[in-house]
């Protein structure tokens, strides 16, 4: 009896073993690029002086930078053997030209990559490029993981997944859906009591200011603040900036409220918004946005202008360019609207020197590309949702397949970055095991979503990208403040 071979040599032998290695590989490489910048920033190189294996010279910097410098060189070669595996199997293997191409640019460069490294252990950094070693890792990392989102394609998608528009919500029952308004639609009514009535009301009021964000953009800002000041940063800096922040976010969140209002009154996780269940009426909330905006303002005035201006525009880019124009008309409107997620990094650097510089713009390209990784997994989840009140988000437009696909390019693209964000500052070791072990965590999180392709896997994802931005926000700052003695 004739059995259909495997599209690849043992012991891989099916598509989905094919994927998890390509997957082990790109995790592999990510880590190296890791431990490769923690190297080259604690001068670690240094200590090893031959090549291949690691001979301390005399007088050695130190055992810990010692180990740093075998720990690359043991990590290099269990990459190199990894590298090597996927572009037999790549070769052997029934898998798409462009697959096999990118898995072989990355292949040959890694080799390649080995004697720049070859080079500089024995003749010093002086004697290559600068930055060449790590920009060939940051080449060979782009490669594997564009291999690994084509294979996946082709391993777990299907073609037209995208979705038909759901029934509007007033044709779903209240209890289906968790919306407070009543079953026609219209305004719940306010309790009796007094108490119970402003206990409501001023949740209401702090619900539209979109608490749940507010953590993370400060962390945001803090960062930024610590990368600029260092052990320098003062108590008066931290409030004012924090608390314009905190005004600012606010007043944005309540603007999208009053604008996305009767769209929210269609979609089953807003239906029960203060303005969707006219719980507040339109003009106070107005009024509300408007006395939050011009607090935050008078806040980071108390800093500098340039605060308040970048305080001012955050305001303006989500409340009108995003709520009103990206949002309602663009599959790109997660992509551009990331640039409001990462002003808050400008905003910290800004209060603390009156200016600009290349670490907050490092620091702000890390939220600007982490952006789209971390909603589109919202956006998986929620997609009737989102069809259902008319937004053009990625599922809707071009499906499930193609949405999976832009999140690990994303992922690629942050990761990439807080490299780039290590190499022009002094962030250290902490940072550096950070990103490694949260990055891993958040690229495998997307990966196990194409196999599962569930909500529940969506919402992993989701919460894994939380994760990692938020545990190297705080390695930001423990590396920039705690780390170099700052005293608050």
């Amino acid at each position: 009896m004739a059995t259909e071979s495997s599209p690849f040599p043992r012991p891989i032998g099916t598509r989905q073993r094919f994927s998890a290695l390509l997957a082990v590989t790109a995790l592999g490489v990510y880590l190296l690029l890791i431990v490769g910048a923690t190297t080259s920033l604690t001068n670690a190189a240094s200590a090893c002086s031959t090549w291949p294996t690691c001979h301390a010279p005399a007088d050695p910097l130190s055992q810990t930078e010692l180990v740093i410098a075998w720990g690359h060189r043991i990590a290099a070669v269990l990459v190199g053997v990894l590298v090597a595996a996927t572009a037999v199997t790549a070769v052997l293997g029934d898998v798409s030209s462009r697959v096999r191409t990118a898995i072989l640019v990355g292949s040959v460069l890694y080799v390649v990559q080995v004697g720049v490294g070859a080079v500089t252990a024995v003749s010093g950094p002086a004697a290559i490029a600068p930055g060449l070693h790590l920009g060939l890792g940051l080449v060979i990392f782009t490669a594997i993981v564009l291999a690994l989102a084509w294979d996946l394609e082709l391993a777990t998608g299907r073609e037209n997944d995208t979705i038909d528009t759901p029934e509007p919500l007033d044709s779903v029952s209240v209890a289906e859906t968790g919306a407070e308004a009543d079953a026609t639609g219209t305004a719940r009514s306010l309790p009796a009591g007094r108490l119970a009535r402003a206990r409501l009301t001023a949740f209401a009021y702090f619900k539209m200011m979109k608490p749940r964000l507010m953590w993370l953009l400060c962390l945001v800002a803090a960062a930024g603040m610590a990368l600029a000041a260092g052990p320098d940063l003062t108590r008066e800096t931290i409030v004012a900036t924090l608390g314009g922040g905190v005004l600012a976010i606010g007043a944005s969140g309540t603007f999208n409220h009053v604008l996305e209002r009767d769209v929210d009154q269609q979609m089953s996780r807003t239906a029960d918004r203060p303005l969707a269940t006219d719980l507040v009426p339109v003009r106070n909330a107005l009024l509300f946005g408007g006395l939050l905006t011009l607090a935050s303002l008078g806040a980071f005035l108390t800093i500098n202008r340039l605060a308040a201006a970048l305080g001012l525009a955050a305001i303006i880019f989500y409340s009108v360019v995003y709520t009103l124009l990206l949002k309602p008309n663009t599959v790109q409107n997660t992509v551009i609207g990331g640039a409001a997620g990462a002003l808050p990094a400008l905003i910290g650097w800004a209060a603390v020197t009156n200016e600009i510089g290349w670490p907050a713009l490092a620091l702000a390209g890390v939220i600007f590309l982490w952006t789209p990784a971390h909603f589109y997994n919202l956006a998986l989840a929620y997609q009737d949702d989102y069809a259902r009140g008319g937004f053009p988000m990625m599922p809707v437009v071009r499906g499930e397949t193609e949405t999976r696909k832009h999140i690990l390019y994303y992922i690629a693209a942050t990761l990439i970055s807080t490299v780039a964000l290590a190499w022009i500052t002094d962030l250290g070791a902490l940072y550096a095991a950070t990103v490694a072990i949260f990055g891993g965590i958040f690229l495998w999180a997307a990966i196990k979503l194409h196999f599962e392709q569930t909500e529940a896997a969506a919402f992993r994802a989701f919460h894994a990208s939380n994760a990692f931005l938020g545990a190297v926000l705080v390695a930001i700052l423990v590396d920039a403040l705690v780390l170099t003695g700052a005293v608050l």
